[in-house]
C-alpha cells in the first residue's frame, strides 16, 4: 500500500537530526574562547589594544621618522635661527626613548601574561583530553578482546601486546619515569663532556711535551752544526 505524502513528510520531519561531531566541536572551542574573553576587563582589553597598535610595522617607522626629525630640527637650528630645545647627543630624545621602552615592555608583559595562562588552561584541558582518550581506547581493546574470548568461531590466543594496552596509563607513573629517565641523560651528557675534556687536556700535554722535545733537539743540534 502506497504512503500518504503527508505521512511520508511528518516521518521525515519525525526523525532525528543526525549529529554533526566537526560542528559540535567548533561550537566548544568558540565557547571556550567566548569564556575566556567574557572575563576579560576593560583594562586588559586597553592594554592588549595598545600591544597590538604597538606591534605594527607604521609604529616603528613612526619612531625612525620621528627620532630622524627631533635631530635634524635641534641639529639644523642654528642655521634657521631657530631656538635649540635639546641640544646634542639629544639627552631629552634619550630619555623619551627610555621611557617609550619602560613602558612598552610593561604592556608587553601585561599581556603575555593573559596569554601565557590561557595557553597553561588549553594544555590542562588537552592533557585531561588525553588521559579521557587513553581510558576510552584501553576499555575499547579490553572490550574486543573480551568479545574475541567469547566468540566460538574465533580461535583464542594470548595477545600480549593486547593485555599490555588495556592497562590504562597513570600520569604521575609516566611522569617519574620521564625524570628519572632524563637526570640519567644529564649525568651521562655530563659524564661525557668531562671525559672529553680530559681526553682534550691529555692530548694538549702530549702536544706540548712533543713541541718540547722537538725544541731540545734543535738547541742540542745547534752547536754541532757550529
Amino acid at each position: 500500500m502506497r504512503v500518504p505524502l503527508r505521512l511520508q513528510r511528518g516521518r521525515k520531519d519525525a526523525a532525528p537530526a543526525v549529529p554533526d561531531p566537526i560542528n559540535e566541536n567548533i561550537d566548544a572551542v568558540v565557547a571556550l574562547h567566548a569564556f575566556a574573553e567574557r572575563q576579560v576587563d576593560t583594562h586588559q582589553r586597553t592594554v592588549e589594544s595598545l600591544t597590538a597598535w604597538l606591534g605594527r610595522p607604521q609604529f616603528f617607522y613612526g619612531i625612525l621618522v620621528g627620532a630622524c626629525l627631533w635631530m635634524g630640527v635641534n641639529a639644523a637650528a642654528p642655521l634657521l635661527h631657530l631656538p635649540r630645545w635639546d641640544d646634542p647627543p639629544f639627552y631629552w630624545m634619550q630619555g623619551a626613548i627610555g621611557l617609550g621602552a619602560l613602558l612598552m615592555t610593561s604592556v608587553i608583559l601585561i599581556t603575555q601574561n593573559r596569554q601565557g595562562k590561557l595557553a597553561e588552561r588549553r594544555e590542562q584541558l588537552e592533557l585531561q583530553m588525553s588521559v579521557l582518550t587513553e581510558q576510552r581506547t584501553a576499555k575499547i581493546i579490553d572490550l574486543l578482546e573480551e568479545l574475541r574470548r567469547d566468540m566460538p568461531s574465533v580461535k583464542n590466543r594470548v595477545d600480549l601486546e593486547a593485555e599490555a594496552l588495556t592497562k590504562t596509563v597513570d600520569p604521575h607513573e609516566v611522569l617519574a619515569t620521564f625524570e628519572s629517565r632524563l637526570e640519567e641523560t644529564l649525568e651521562a651528557v655530563g659524564t661525557s663532556e668531562e671525559a672529553s675534556r680530559l681526553v682534550a687536556e691529555e692530548i694538549d700535554a702530549a702536544a706540548a711535551e712533543t713541541q718540547g722535545g722537538i725544541d731540545r733537539a734543535k738547541q742540542d743540534s745547534s752547536p754541532e752544526r757550529a
